[in-house]
């Protein structure tokens, strides 16, 4: 069998591996991407992913890097302004607001917001147009073997390829990893989080809302205008067994829980999509590479979706080996690799321990530790270093 060469293989078509497959082809390399299952690129198909992705200041970087922000661009929301509710008292009441406001950092907003399956349309759209870029979907990699000079991989439809890279974006519970013998440490918090979108009379003003109550934090992340009518999308975080119960509502009943957990912040919300429900857990990598190997996005890490951070360290990943590469490192050499590692853990390992300290504080049930997070939050909106390096390390700083 007649053996296939490409300079870079990414097994993953979710929005990171695509995203890092456009990435390697702007630099002239010579891409393959594979995936299991084909994508989702409207938003009325059953199985679209109808959750939104924040992409915050240094990953707007990577993506114009990667020629992709002119596409992106049209039909996203910029976030100006990260407001964090506490609801910790009576339901539905607000007892303290903060505001952090892009504009005390720089002229630009914190970030702009995205849905998932327009990105992936428009990723899709990118490659169809890249001639050094091979897509295949409903494809699966079987096995990977580190030779000398490269790495020899085994694809379900049959075919073999030879490349001095491969990119494990396959996911959080990654084959490649586990073929790697790569052990991985995992919290999990009992939760899950429910995603749809809604409407609402109020405009956004660009303010990505974060309502805090026990269960995790209820956030409405704007979206572009719906035939001059505002949208948000949002994700619901809960306890397993009422985010189950949720789900079983019917639709009137389901917008009155809503309606009461968002606290009328943006008046009364009309829920305009189908609900989508997802396991919420912390998940790090013991390490990031392999013989020819880097494992980036959920292979690598997992956090939950506060302060927007999941598919921004994928990109960061994405960015450190494109600096890499840039900077005359040979690709899937020792070298490069060792580099990533030692670029990339020391930030993973913080933000998924920030992460998770936030969502644990998000949890909190008892009513002397929500008077301890009401305090804790006064007090880093009230205190301006504290209030500012707080919006620089979210942003990547």
């Amino acid at each position: 069998m007649e053996r296939e060469n490409f300079d870079i293989f990414v097994s993953g078509g979710g929005l990171s591996g695509l995203i890092a497959a456009c990435a390697f082809g702007r630099l002239g390399l010579s891409v393959l991407c594979v995936d299991p299952q084909p994508p989702v690129t409207t938003q009325g198909d059953p199985k679209a992913d109808r959750r939104s992705t924040a992409f915050l200041q240094p990953a707007k970087a990577t993506l114009e890097h990667a020629g992709l922000w002119p596409r992106f661009a049209p039909y996203a929301a910029p976030l100006q302004m990260m407001r964090l509710a506490d609801a910790g008292g009576e339901p539905g009441e607000i007892r303290y607001l903060a505001d952090f406001d892009a504009g005390e950092l720089s002229d630009q907003p914190f970030g702009w917001n995205l849905p998932n399956w327009l990105l992936r349309r428009e990723l899709l759209a990118q490659i169809n147009q890249t001639d050094n870029i091979t897509l295949r979907m409903g494809v699966k990699t079987n096995r990977i073997t580190a030779r000398a000079a490269h790495a020899l991989v085994s694809l379900s439809d049959g075919t073999q390829m030879e490349t001095p890279l491969v990119v494990a974006a396959d996911g959080r519970n990654s084959p490649i990893r586990e073929m790697l013998d790569i052990g991985v440490k995992t919290w999990r918090y009992g939760q899950k989080a429910i995603v749809f979108t809604v409407s609402h009379p109020r405009p956004h003003n660009n303010i990505s809302t974060e309502i805090h109550r026990s269960g995790g934090p209820f956030t409405l992340v704007p979206l572009p205008d719906l035939y001059g009518v505002p949208q948000s999308a949002v994700v619901w975080m809960e306890t397993g067994p009422k985010a189950a119960a949720l789900m079983e509502l019917d639709e009137v009943a389901f917008t009155a829980k809503a309606n009461l957990r968002a606290c009328d912040i943006l008046g009364p919300l009309t829920v305009n999509s189908p609900r989508n429900i997802w396991p919420i857990i912390s998940q790090k990598a013991e390490r990031l590479t392999g013989p020819h190997t880097a494992l980036i996005a959920e292979a690598a890490h997992v956090v939950p979706p506060i302060g927007a951070q999941g598919l921004n360290m994928s990109l960061g990943d994405v960015q450190v080996l494109v600096d890499l590469l840039e900077s005359g490192h040979a690709a899937g050499s020792s070298d490069m690799l060792a580099a990533y590692e030692r670029k990339r853990m020391p930030d993973i390992t913080a933000r998924v321990s920030g992460v998770d300290m936030l969502n644990r504080a998000a949890l909190a049930q008892s009513p002397d530790l929500r008077a301890l997070r009401l305090k804790g939050l006064q007090l880093l909106n009230e205190t301006t270093p504290l209030r500012r390096a707080a919006m620089r390390a979210g942003l990547g700083a």
